[in-house]
């Protein structure tokens, strides 16, 4: 039996090219003690993905050379040797791009279909919906009535963040760069506005938009827009730093001008890495999971189909051409 992998053979200067990749295909490794054998079949393409194709290390190490490209995977367990796991259950971990994955059991979490296909959990119920949900609830501290502003609100960790906004009560307006995103935003997410950052000026978009002010500013792309949200918070603001995909692919990133409006605001701006929640994980699947069920909430995805199809994929997060979670279907 063979294991296809997509191994990391070159470090991207600016945006990522199929020649940093390499797919490879070799036996799978016999299974010693305590391991267990993973058929991968989603695999999740996120925008972390770009950091760790970086030498060095920030909250996490990046990938070697050579090696099997990092990311995060799902799939059935087909044979074990760990007390802990039996065959036939359903796993997702950081278990890279390949069709097989051996464990040792550390970092996986179950996933339970009877909440959610598998293919959630690696979106609204994986690593995305927990940013998304920690980040808001225990960074943003979102209260009834406040007004909440999300860049890149589109994508998953966007469009959750302002649906679970929505369920806590607040008014909610977010960016995205095309009229059918902008429109899934408002009649099926329930935001109360959205804007086409391609074709308004977001400034004033906003003064119309939060009057009084942006409360909690969920960022997910950095760059000038950061400093067109610093120019309208609200007293007391929470800025919550998630993600900068916008300068990823370029070299020096862009940094705020104005962030001396966070004093004139009297706020704060914090950093959001979802690995320090992964203990209250459960608890926050369980509510994703109600609120999936009950309607409040509706997630989308995108899927490719292929593992040969990485490298094409992955380079769809920085152009935009994805609506929805993407995912690979190995």
């Amino acid at each position: 039996m063979n294991n296809i992998i997509v191994a990391l053979v070159a470090r991207p200067e600016g945006m990522v090219k199929e020649s940093d990749f390499d797919v490879i295909s070799k036996p799978v490794e016999a299974l010693a003690d305590n391991q267990l054998l993973i058929k991968n079949e989603f695999l999740s393409l996120d925008p972390a993905i770009r950091g760790w194709m970086n030498e060095g290390t920030t909250y996490i190490k990046g990938v070697e050379l050579g090696t099997v490209m990092r990311c995060f995977s799902a799939g059935q367990i087909i044979e074990s040797r760990h007390p802990d796991f039996k065959e036939g259950e359903y796993v997702a971990g950081l278990l890279g791009a390949q069709t097989y994955a051996l464990s040792d059991g550390k970092g996986l979490s179950r996933c339970n279909i009877d909440k959610g296909a598998l293919s959630l959990h690696l979106g609204v119920l994986g690593m995305p919906g927990m940013t998304a949900y920690f980040g808001l609830l225990e960074k943003g501290k979102p209260r009834e009535g406040e007004t909440v502003f999300i860049s890149g609100a589109a994508g998953v960790v966007g469009s959750t963040v302002g649906q679970i906004a929505k369920i806590k009560g607040c008014k909610v307006i977010g960016t995205a760069g095309s009229a059918s995103k902008c429109n899934y935003l408002i009649n099926d997410c329930g935001f109360d506005a959205a804007i086409n950052y391609k074709e308004e000026n977001v400034h004033e978009a906003l003064q119309t938009h939060c009057p009084d002010g942006i409360h909690i500013f969920y960022d997910n792309v950095g760059g000038p827009l950061l400093d067109t949200a610093l120019a309208n918070l609200a007293r007391g603001a929470r800025v919550v730093i998630c993600g900068a995909i916008s300068q990823y692919n370029k070299k020096p990133m862009y940094g705020p001008s104005n962030y001396m409006k966070i004093v004139t605001a009297r706020g704060y701006i914090n950093g959001i890495i979802v690995f320090d929640y992964i203990h209250e994980y459960p608890k926050a699947v369980e509510e994703m999971s109600q609120w999936l069920s009950e309607g409040k909430m509706k997630t989308k995805e995108h899927v490719v189909s292929g593992i040969e199809q990485f490298a094409s994929a992955v380079k769809m997060l920085f152009t935009g051409d994805n609506f929805g979670k993407l995912l690979l279907q190995v």
